[in-house]
């Protein structure tokens, strides 16, 4: 790697520890300061935390190597990936930031789950707890492995350095600082990010002089690359789109929505979320896409590398960053990628402290825990989990990487319709909220596990409609008890009508 380079990461990672500095001194209150910011975010801090715990390395080594080798056609994940996010922008932020506070002050999912329903068994809790405490292990663990395994083939360096480093800043300030270190340095990574998604792409446009010129020249290597149906049956494009529905169920992003200060600030965020979003992804997917045209026609002697294998394609926007612009610009712009991994192991790393925190700790271990215990306890939590995660990823599995890739479709199916219907009907039950979260998590095991002839339907699918019709059926079948219930719930409405009304 150039010296330059070295600087401009050097210079990132610096940032991100003195930000952590910063939110250590502006936490050392409590833990509601530590775990959710003491609901104090502002709507574009909360829009490009939400945006950049989202986005992993995928949006920019993903999808600019799947649009290179496949053209617009892989573009429907992000089509159904923005839809989802605006969806949950519009239905669950709003409803979900104001149920939380009038529901106990629930600070995270399964102690409003526990809250909503009144669930004096504490059987949601401890379920909805497993599955965080599972699946985000596991999923801080494979960003750690993307982490150690950017700096090994971008940046030259050994993976176990890249994973020390990468491992060691995300958990210094996370552990520092919490959720304001995190909602923060998302702000920055965030911004890090569209800027580098927008400066390439145009770039490679002013080289291959204009958009015109670009299509002709995309269009003379294959016309496939333009066609957005080309290779695509109606089932992948169903399940493409349905990559959509977990946003519905993802902790680390709906806990951005239950921090903000204000709901009211949610419909600034959504402008500013979405916005951020389409520009990113649309930038990913015109980095993909100049590059077909970029190394046909000024770099054929690459082509054989790029075109050999979906591990080589996925590395074009590094291969333009060093060659368009000089090493300090470079290495800036590699630093994206960096934050995109960074960001969404922080979040994950948080969720996952806060569980054991709030939902272990607190609920069964010491119930009468004042605030500076559950400081203490919540930056400890940080750190097991980060020693775990890290453990896993020294000699990481493919038994463990398949899970995690398939823990968006887990969350979605376990949590995603159980949260929109505790928001919108009221009828719903305790048992029918235990029922649905357990059979839409066992589905999506049982799909990708279990022998069959329908691998090509996404399991977020079967397991998102079975966890939904299992919900409603049991609700159906029995009733609530407590009148406290139908109490939050006419609340929640009456502000959310309050406030549309202004």
């Amino acid at each position: 790697m150039n010296t330059y380079e070295y600087i401009s990461i050097g210079l990132y990672l610096l940032l991100m520890i003195l930000i952590g500095v910063y939110s250590y001194i502006k936490t050392k209150n409590s833990s509601d300061d530590f775990l959710i910011g003491g609901r104090k975010m502002g709507p574009v801090v909360t829009a490009l935390s939400a945006g950049a715990a989202d986005m992993s390395g995928w949006l920019l080594m993903g999808v600019p190597g799947a649009v290179y080798l496949s053209g617009i056609s892989a573009t429907w994940i992000a089509i159904g990936l923005t839809i989802g996010a605006y969806l949950n922008y519009i239905l669950i932020a709003p409803r979900l930031r104001v149920y939380t506070e009038v529901s106990n002050n629930s600070i995270t999912l399964p102690v409003f789950f526990e809250n909503r329903f009144k669930d004096k068994s504490q059987l949601l809790k401890i379920v909805s707890s497993l599955l965080i405490l599972i699946f985000f292990t596991l999923y801080t663990s494979a960003g750690m492995v993307s982490g150690g395994r950017l700096f090994e083939s971008a940046f030259g360096m050994d993976y176990s350095t890249g994973l020390i480093v990468t491992s060691f800043v995300v958990v210094l300030y996370t552990f520092l600082g919490g959720f304001l270190a995190v909602s923060l340095t998302d702000f920055v990574q965030g911004t890090i990010m569209l800027i580098a998604l927008l400066l390439v792409p145009a770039v490679m446009l002013i080289d291959l002089d204009g958009l015109t010129n670009t299509f002709s020249i995309i269009e003379s290597k294959n016309s496939f690359y333009l066609d957005i149906l080309k290779g695509s049956s109606t089932i992948s494009i169903i399940s493409l789109l349905a990559w959509g529905l977990g946003y519905f169920g993802q902790p680390h992003i709906l806990v951005r929505f239950i921090a903000i200060e204000d709901a009211r600030e949610l419909t600034k965020s959504r402008r500013v979320g979405i916005g951020w979003m389409i520009l990113t992804v649309g930038g990913a997917i015109l980095v993909g896409l100049f590059a077909i045209a970029y190394i046909t026609s000024q770099l054929p002697e690459k082509m054989a590398f790029f075109d050999g294998s979906k591990e080589n394609a996925e590395t074009v926007f590094i291969y333009f960053s060093r060659y368009l612009f000089h090493p300090l610009i470079g290495g800036f712009l590699l630093s994206a990628i960096l934050a995109a991994v960074m960001s969404t192991i922080s979040s994950q790393l948080l969720v996952t402290s806060s569980s054991m925190t709030e939902d272990i700790y607190k609920a069964f271990i010491n119930k009468k825990a004042n605030s500076n215990q559950l400081l203490l306890i919540s930056r400890l939590s940080v750190l097991l989990v980060a020693i775990i995660a890290f453990w896993l990823s020294l000699t990481p599995k493919d038994s463990i990487l398949n899970l995690v890739g398939n823990a968006w479709a887990g969350f979605a199916a376990a949590f995603g319709p159980l949260i929109i219907l505790s928001l919108f009907w009221k009828r719903t039950t305790m048992q029918g909220a235990l029922t649905g979260m357990i059979l839409g998590a066992l589905t999506v095991l049982a799909w990708v596990y279990v022998p069959h002839d329908y691998k090509e339907l996404y399991e977020i699918i079967p397991g998102f409609a079975i966890s939904f019709i299992a919900t409603i059926v049991v609700s159906l079948f029995t009733k609530n008890e407590n009148k406290e219930i139908d109490k939050e719930f006419n609340q929640m409405e009456e502000i959310i009508l309050s406030h549309k009304s202004k």
